[in-house]
């Protein structure tokens, strides 16, 4: 059983799928809870009312925009004091392709990179700030399969924006263990989440389970334990490792 009592812990993107799945059970396990969400304020607030007590606070933020990444850590320090865990798991996915007009594939390179990579590494520079003081602390970023074995000719910048994330994940581990600042990537493959949905209707479900071989898209609950676990600090040693959830489609 993990036991969080006590830890306060943000999580980015909170509102829904893999995020929601999270704030839950972390909730669950004992942490006080900064759901982040951007325009999902309804969905938040349904995660906040299906838990008991007052351990969840919701903190509404655009990750697309400049420096808003820095204004949401301040914001949700206010909460408890102190932040022990971040959780990178806001993220985009938009397709644009080559033979799209150039002002489509810019501006989803632009957004993309914003919100899945910029944003990150501004929160992680904010988290290892604040871990510095406190002698301890621990990141989490949520990549992708796509980061390893590539995405779709459409989700060019996705693949790119989730290979860095690995990139920068693997670089704190390196550079701040020795300041007890842990870093861990996971990497989802396709999970059942209303992102997923569009991606999932232009291939067919039949064809992406056709190569998945565990048979089936994964929960997001699967992905909500796997960060429970590295959240709990019970696998010190592992900074710096990248879990695959991906039901063995893709194992590096």
């Amino acid at each position: 059983m993990i036991d969080l009592t006590g830890k306060v812990i943000l999580v980015t993107g909170g509102s829904k799928g893999i995020g929601a799945a999270t704030v839950r059970t972390l909730v669950n396990a004992g942490a006080d809870v900064i759901l982040h969400y951007c325009r999902s304020q309804q969905a938040a607030e349904s995660v906040a009312a299906s838990l008991e007590g007052d351990r969840c606070y919701l903190l509404a933020a655009d990750l697309m925009l400049e420096n808003a990444a820095s204004s949401l850590w301040r914001d949700a320090i206010k909460w408890r004091g102190h932040i022990d865990i971040l959780v990178n798991n806001a993220g985009i996915m938009q397709s644009a392709g080559i033979d799209d007009e150039f002002d489509i594939w810019s501006s989803a390179w632009q957004q993309t990179l914003q919100v899945n990579l910029v944003a990150v590494a501004d929160l992680c520079r904010e988290a290892i700030l604040h871990f510095k003081t406190r002698k301890v602390g621990t990141i989490i970023n949520i990549a992708s399969r796509a980061a390893f074995r590539g995405d779709d000719p459409n989700y060019l910048h996705y693949a790119a924006s989730k290979g860095a994330i690995v990139a920068l994940t693997r670089s704190i581990a390196r550079g701040f263990a020795a300041q007890n600042i842990l870093a861990f990537t996971v990497a989802p493959g396709f999970v059942s989440t209303e992102m997923s949905d569009r991606f999932i209707q232009e291939c067919g479900e039949a064809e992406i389970v056709r190569d998945i071989p565990i048979g089936k898209i994964a929960p997001p609950q699967d992905v909500a334990n796997v960060i429970a676990f590295l959240a709990s600090g019970l696998a010190a040693h592992a900074t710096g490792t990248t879990i695959d959830i991906n039901g063995a489609s893709y194992v590096h």
